[in-house]
């Protein structure tokens, strides 16, 4: 039970992750896309603020490009 809940917790990680990676990588102005990233949050259920919105999208940002760095070296 407890590897199924692990493995469905890192699944869901890594979907949001991915879906914040491909949301980054959008071709879309950073002010829309933070409203964006708030309002699919709210629609879900999570109550954030904007500074949040900027928090999340900075954390996801350095953590794709401390991937990709890996990937490249």
């Amino acid at each position: 039970m407890n590897n199924t809940l692990g493995l469905i917790s890192a699944f869901l990680g890594g979907a949001i992750v991915g879906a914040g990676a491909a949301l980054l990588f959008a071709p879309e102005k950073g002010e829309d896309l933070r409203k964006r990233i708030a309002d699919i949050l709210r629609r879900k259920g999570i109550i954030c603020s904007d500074s949040d919105v900027d928090a999340l999208v900075e954390k996801l940002t350095k953590e794709l490009e401390s991937e990709n760095a890996e990937v490249e070296a």
